[in-house]
């Protein structure tokens, strides 16, 4: 049966108390909107409309073509909502799946159960409900003897029995769209609020003698709706551990999962080890038999077999097998790495390529370069790679060596095989073989220590 979906985005979010709207807050590093309208897309749903109100230009820039929208001008409550799909989807045959844009922590699967459970029932609606804890502020589901919905009881109108229900209504939905968009004609809005409410649309079926459905989550994390700071802590917590422990069933081994920070988009292979304080975001990906930290972080990274990185950090890189990275390095956009390259402490790299096996152990600056294979740089050498107004490209060679403590002078050009001598600042390009010495030549005046120490001295006597 045909499957469409309706997401509700189109609250301000004032409790959140912030400049961004509340369904672009980031979960796991992706806006509790995407991880919706990802997952209805995963349940099959042929068509997503995504409802916006406060802050639609920003929702429709940031979901761009992976959804079609309906504008809630005036936000007059959720039966008011989904009426503005009308346009679209109100002549549409097959069910509609309503689900709210600040519940990231909905699945595929369970949108899917929901959906199974609604067609084998024959149901004109189902609603996807949780067993809580503590269900105090939500609608308790009140269930005949049958198993059928009742109704939807609100906190305010529970009487003590229906308060001690646990079963809540977390929100989500799955219509007959034909009788849904029938229902939600009669919905008025003769309550103390004044606005539609989409659960009107339930009583409204019962009395014309619809069945009525619930499916009951598996997770009740599911039921999480975002309307503060708190909750949206409380989400990523718990996604953060569902990812964590998706890994662990893929043969990656977290050492501490509740103290790494994994986003959604992170990729892993099997057998690699994630230490404490590790965050991998972006879209990052990690190959096999890999050692990540402790306490490094990668963001749109991707590593390839073998590879360690400790207590470093790696924005927009590329690291083949077997490289070794840290501790305290800073890998920058446009960083490749051949297999087998290690990158030592202190050692910033960006927009540059190095070649297999080059080595830079320390204390060192590479920008705006190419480094060719079995490459050693030396302790403090750096590419002057700016002038002020331009940046230029230093190349060296395979099988170059550049001593601790020289400056490389963009643009300039190390052949293969060459030396550059410790100290030097090299301005000119360096051939292939050549021994570059670029330092004033060493002059060693005796005795004359005894005079500067005589004259600073001197100096700092006449100040007091």
């Amino acid at each position: 049966m045909r499957r469409v979906a309706i997401v509700l985005a189109a609250g301000q979010g004032k409790r959140m108390k912030s400049k961004l709207y509340k369904v672009l807050h980031p979960v796991c590093g992706k806006p509790m909107v995407s991880h919706v309208v990802e997952a209805v897309k995963k349940a099959s749903c042929e068509r997503t409309v995504v409802i916006v109100g406060h802050g639609a230009e920003a929702v429709m820039a940031h979901l761009g073509d992976a959804a079609e929208y309906a504008l809630q001008a005036e936000q007059l409550g959720t039966g008011h909502a989904v009426l503005q799909t009308k346009p679209q989807l109100g002549d549409a045959d097959g069910i509609a799946l309503v689900v709210c844009g600040d519940t990231p922590l909905v699945t595929a699967e369970t949108l899917e159960a929901l959906v199974r459970l609604h067609g084998q029932e024959g149901s004109a609606a189902t609603i996807l409900t949780a067993e809580l804890e503590e269900p105090t502020g939500y609608g308790r589901i009140v269930r005949g003897a049958s198993g059928e919905v009742v109704g939807i009881v609100e906190q305010k109108d529970c009487t003590p029995e229906q308060a001690s229900i646990r079963e809540i209504n977390t929100g989500t939905y799955c219509f007959d769209n034909r009788k849904l968009f029938a229902a939600l004609a009669q919905v008025t809005n003769q309550n103390a609020q004044g606005e539609y409410y989409l659960t009107d649309v339930i009583g409204i079926l019962q009395k014309q003698g619809e069945r009525i459905s619930a499916y009951k989550s598996q997770d009740p994390a599911e039921a999480i709706g975002v309307n503060d700071r708190i909750a949206l802590g409380e989400a990523e917590r718990l996604m953060r551990r569902r990812i964590a422990r998706a890994h662990q069933t893929n043969g990656v081994t977290l050492i501490d999962p509740e103290h790494t920070y994994i986003e959604s988009e992170v990729e892993i292979g099997a057998d690699t080890v994630i230490y404490p304080g590790t965050v991998l975001k972006g879209r990052t990906t990690i190959g096999s038999d890999c050692v990540i930290g402790p306490s490094a972080e990668l963001k749109d990274t991707t590593v390839a077999d073998g590879t360690t990185i400790r207590q470093s950090v790696t924005d927009g890189a590329e690291l083949g097998a077997g490289c070794s990275v840290g501790p305290f390095a800073f890998l920058r956009p446009g960083t490749k790495l051949a297999a087998g390259v290690k990158i030592g402490d202190f050692v910033e790299v960006k927009n540059a390529v190095v070649g297999e096996g080059s080595k830079i152990p320390h204390l060192s600056y590479v920008g705006d370069a190419s480094v060719g294979a079995g490459v050693n740089i030396g302790c403090g050498a750096i590419t002057a790679n700016y002038d002020g107004y331009n940046k230029s490209r230093t190349v060296i060679g395979d099988q170059a060596f550049i001593g601790s403590n020289v400056n490389l002078i963009a643009p300039v050009t190390v052949g293969d095989g060459a030396y550059v001598v410790a100290g030097s600042t090299v301005t000119q390009n360096v051939g292939a073989g050549d021994v570059a010495i670029a330092r004033e030549r060493q002059v060693n005046k005796p005795g004359y220590a005894d005079k500067l120490r005589a004259r600073a001295k001197a100096q700092k006597e006449k100040k007091q």
